[in-house]
């Protein structure tokens, strides 16, 4: 082989292992599935948001209807008060649940939503009255270890 071969055949591997990362880290970002269509805004107030992070999934039965978009400190309440923009072909009750889960092996955090049965919906700029904060771990094994240690004694 020519040595102008070779070199091209290095510069067409490294061009595919780029793109290969590029669309890695696309998956794992969770960023190539949400398309921005007409959305309306949502907020919910939460004691601990964890890992969770602007540009994460807002999940209903599995199913991704949206994004976090900025996650702040409410300087009246001491909460974390995450604004969501949701696809407006999904409406959900005013009594539907957020709550902070995990998924997978990484751990990505995610806003789940859990409807009601209310007849009313949300609106934009309305509020999720019904949250659940995220599960810290740490909380969970300190939980564990003073629970252990008290009953021995």
């Amino acid at each position: 082989m020519e040595r102008t071969t070779l070199d091209l055949w290095v510069g067409v591997f490294v061009v595919a292992g780029i793109a290969a990362l590029v669309v890695l880290a696309l998956k794992v970002g969770n960023l190539s599935t949400y398309n921005v269509s007409e959305s309306y805004q949502l907020q919910a107030h939460f004691t601990n948001v964890g890992g969770l992070k602007p540009t994460a999934s807002v999940r209903s039965a599995g199913v991704l209807v949206g994004r976090v978009t900025s996650i702040v400190l409410d300087t009246n309440s001491y909460e974390a008060r995450v604004t969501m923009s949701i696809d407006k072909r999904y409406q959900f009750p005013k009594d539907t649940f957020a709550n902070i889960l995990t998924s997978g092996l990484l751990g990505e955090q995610y806003i789940g939503l859990v409807p009601g049965g209310d007849d009313k919906m949300l609106q934009n700029g309305e509020e999720f009255k019904k949250t659940q904060s995220a599960v810290v771990l740490e909380d969970l094994i300190g939980k564990f270890l003073y629970n252990s240690s008290s009953s021995k004694n």
